[in-house]
């Protein structure tokens, strides 16, 4: 399994790296909208629905309708028309809402569970503004400097991948105190604040080293945190989800990784509020 999930992560990588920074916009809408609707795939079984198939025209009519009422050209997606805040604060509001059911599960289970209203719903709040704040973050600057979207982008994935690994770190060495540990009994505050604390150093580093700039330090400080602890209650709600539906993984299509969404989980959460944050309201 190790080997597997080491074989997958070495190919992956570079080839994640390579679709943000080198795909023609077009194209990078397209692969994002792809990887999108392997989500909704994956989260047609927690709706538990007696076809997946019919479950799945709901997100599809979701993600074509934004893509022809919403404005997709890097100019307008750079200049934030309301309808891309609406969708930015949208995703922030959801987060909120996710973070007490999880903090509150199992009692909170029985206000949703029963209905497949709410989960098409939370799935549609989970993958449409993430889906959207890749676009907006990717089109930021995009005809003066082509690359600088894909470096926001960029650091937003090595931000929760160091809070990952911070909180692996000083969970595994301090961790006392558990976070939800009827959602996920590993998770602690310790390791909550070591991934936070190196979080924070690499969004730095990479800031500086990329040319990202900041408001303030202040800003930094405040955006890295926040989205850190996004990232995990990201990580907490699918977790949620997949208890709900008895699965341990939400597909298997990358080896040794599961499925998209146990790849993505974190970003769902992160993206969304890094660019509700930096561009818009810190």
């Amino acid at each position: 399994m190790l080997k597997q999930r080491i074989i997958t992560a070495l190919i992956l990588a570079p080839l994640v790296i390579a679709g943000i920074f080198f795909l023609p916009f077009p194209a990078f809408i397209a692969a994002m909208a792809a990887i999108t609707l392997l989500g909704f795939w994956e989260w047609t079984q927690f709706v538990e629905t007696k076809s997946r198939k019919l479950a799945m025209a709901v997100p599809v009519i979701a993600l074509l309708g934004s893509l022809l009422v919403i404005p997709t050209d890097p100019q307008a997606l750079s200049a934030l028309a309301s309808t891309h805040k609406g969708i930015l604060l949208a995703g922030g509001l959801w987060w909120l809402v996710a973070a007490l059911l999880t903090v509150t599960y199992p009692s909170s289970v029985r206000l949703w569970s029963n209905y497949s209203f709410f989960k098409h719903l939370f799935g549609l709040l989970t993958l449409l503004p993430f889906f959207w704040s890749v676009l907006m973050l990717r089109a930021v600057n995009y005809p003066d400097s082509p690359y600088y979207g894909a470096q926001l982008v960029l650091l937003v994935c090595f931000l929760v991948w160091a809070a990952d690994t911070g909180a692996y770190f000083a969970g595994k060495n301090f961790g006392k105190h558990k976070m939800a540990p009827s959602v996920s009994p590993n998770k602690t505050i310790e390791g909550l604040v070591g991934g936070a604390a190196l979080a924070v150093v690499v969004t730095w580093g990479l800031a500086s080293l990329m040319a990202i700039p900041f408001s303030s330090a202040g800003s930094l400080l405040t955006i890295a945190v926040i989205t850190v602890i996004a990232s995990v209650m990201g990580d907490l709600v699918e977790s949620m989800f997949k208890r709900v539906a008895g699965i341990k993984d939400s597909g298997s299509i990358l080896p040794g990784h599961g499925g998209i969404l146990d790849r993505i989980d974190s970003l769902t959460a992160a993206l969304p509020i890094f660019a509700l944050l930096y561009l818009w309201l810190v």
